[in-house]
């Protein structure tokens, strides 16, 4: 029985979907990612807010998870988790991460990279408010990235949290938003023959310098 290694270095993808131009590309990169992401939404691409979040810890290990987009606008990409996570204590010990959303079936991604800090308090109360309740009950009852003896543990502690907060539990101190703040932007276009469209834009004395890259 052959394995899937045995095909891997055959298999092959022609891009041939759409282009990246710079005369048609937004000159603020903001602008451009709205325009990508209403598009993947319009387009019904599965979790088109799905992104990969890269983090790198105090030993210069890096380590990758997905994540879900919650808001976005001139002051950076915002999403929501577990401050005591793997992820929240890289962010506390180096303050500065990447992020990658992948279209598959508009043959796009595009990343992002800058520094990261918390959004206010207020800002995570009012999302918190809005989530279902077994979410906000589970975010009570998972020791996120902690060491458990089984599942029987999560479903333990939301039975005590559901009991003890009924239908309000509030915010958990340990929870709330982080915003990455965007210096450096990359809109990748899959092209034919590996002649891919990439575009950087770069933060350059305030202002966005539009940069085409090599594939």
């Amino acid at each position: 029985m052959s394995s899937p290694n045995d095909s891997l270095a055959g298999l092959r993808k022609s891009y041939e979907r759409a282009e990246l131009d710079e005369t048609a590309s937004a000159s603020d990169p903001l602008k451009q990612f709205e325009r990508w992401l209403t598009e993947a939404i319009d387009a019904k691409v599965p979790e088109p807010n799905a992104m990969t979040l890269a983090t790198v810890a105090g030993d210069l290990r890096p380590s990758t998870r997905i994540v879900l987009i919650k808001g976005y606008d001139a002051r950076g990409i915002v999403w929501f988790t577990n401050y005591q996570s793997r992820k929240g204590q890289e962010l506390a010990g180096n303050p500065f991460a990447a992020l990658q959303f992948h279209w598959v079936e508009l043959e796009r991604v595009v990343r992002i990279e800058g520094r990261v800090e918390k959004v206010d308090g207020a800002e995570s109360d009012a999302y918190f408010a809005s989530r279902p309740l077994d979410s906000r009950i589970g975010a009570w009852a998972s020791p996120q990235s902690e060491v458990i003896e089984g599942r029987q543990v999560l479903v333990k502690n939301a039975a005590v949290i559901a009991a003890k907060h009924l239908l309000s539990p509030p915010r958990p101190p340990h929870w709330g938003g982080y915003r990455l703040v965007p210096d450096r932007w990359e809109f990748w276009q899959g092209r034919a023959s590996r002649l891919h469209d990439r575009l950087r834009y770069r933060l350059q004395d305030g202002a966005w310098l539009r940069e085409r890259l090599a594939p």
